[in-house]
């Protein structure tokens, strides 16, 4: 079975046609689904919507937060419902197609494990278009993951990557990073982009700052995660470094000044280099005190969640999912 995942706010336009064409692929394709709508808090009348799709379709779930709390809450609660054996995301504004969703489905079937849409031809105005595209280049530089289309709405992939990852503040974005830094194998299909019929977007500059701090975030969890002693006491150390380096030119000349032959040279306290020398000394040191201190939280509290992703087993009994 397939489930559909469909984070709402205030989409209340939309939901009646967007659920009309799901049916219309399932009964062309004879797929089995369930399709679960999240509403995140919408302020129209978007959850009575969700209430009439559900009391005429059996296959249609709702879940509505008390409040707005993101769009990843929104996915993580979907996923933590799915029974399907494939997840599917996509927005309800009517811009993904769910005429898609077959073929995401047969790319799965061939052996991958996420299949991520690229909308190649966008319909959004330029100013949100280029700066995503700035982003996704340095995502993928960043990640290793090379995508032209990191964010987009619509994608699908197995039950056991939902296993795996854990959203939250806004790591929904990096779904395909999270995933492919475990090991699952990501593909990537250029899917038909609509253009939005009802609303606006919720979405405005801020997110942009917002996307790049989470980029910093989830390449810090992919690539340090359980060994933060590796990029906090490589930094600490060059700053040590640096530091212990200039306090020791200077050091040598204090003693040209204050040794025959003496030489004329000017004090080393009017030098700025013994200010940014003794700066760079006590941030480096603090750098390697804070590596210490989270290699000891990762140490004790890391415990709950394997670092290692199994892909199959012979001879033995299901190894357990890892710990949310």
């Amino acid at each position: 079975m397939l489930s559909i995942i469909i984070p709402v706010y205030n989409e209340a336009e939309s939901l009646r046609q967007l659920h009309a064409e799901i049916e219309a692929t399932c009964r062309e394709h004879s797929l089995a689904v369930e399709v679960l709508f999240v509403d995140d808090g919408s302020t129209d009348a978007s959850w009575q919507v969700i209430r009439e799709l559900a009391a005429r379709d059996p296959r249609v779930k709702g879940l509505r937060f008390r409040r707005n709390f993101g769009k990843a809450a929104a996915l993580s609660a979907g996923m933590g419902l799915a029974q399907g054996k494939y997840l599917c995301m996509m927005d309800a504004d009517l811009q993904d197609d769910p005429q898609e969703v077959p073929k995401f489905l047969a790319r799965l079937d061939e052996g991958y494990d996420v299949a991520n849409g690229w909308k190649r031809r966008r319909h959004d105005p330029w100013h949100k278009v280029f700066p995503s595209r700035v982003f996704n280049k340095m995502v993928s530089w960043l990640t290793g993951l090379s995508l032209h289309d990191h964010n987009c709405g619509l994608k699908c992939f197995r039950r056991e990557v939902a296993g795996e990852i854990r959203l939250y503040g806004e790591l929904h974005r990096f779904i395909p990073v999270l995933a492919h830094a475990r090991g699952f194998r990501v593909v990537e299909l250029e899917v038909h982009h609509r253009a939005r019929q009802f609303g606006h977007s919720k979405y405005g500059v801020r997110r942009f700052l917002r996307g790049f701090l989470d980029l910093l975030t989830v390449k810090f969890l992919t690539g340090f995660g359980q060994r933060p002693q590796h990029i906090l006491g490589a930094c600490g150390l060059l700053f040590f470094s640096l530091g212990g380096c200039g306090l020791i030119y200077l050091a040598i000349l204090w003693l040209l000044t204050h040794l025959p032959p003496y030489l004329e040279l000017d004090p080393i306290g009017n030098r700025p280099l013994l200010a940014y020398s003794a700066a760079s000394l006590l941030l480096g040191g603090q750098l390697l005190s804070l590596g210490f201190i989270a290699e000891l939280v990762v140490a004790y509290t890391g415990n709950d969640r394997r670092n290692y992703s199994i892909a199959d087993s012979a001879n033995l009994p299901t190894p357990p999912g890892p710990s949310a």
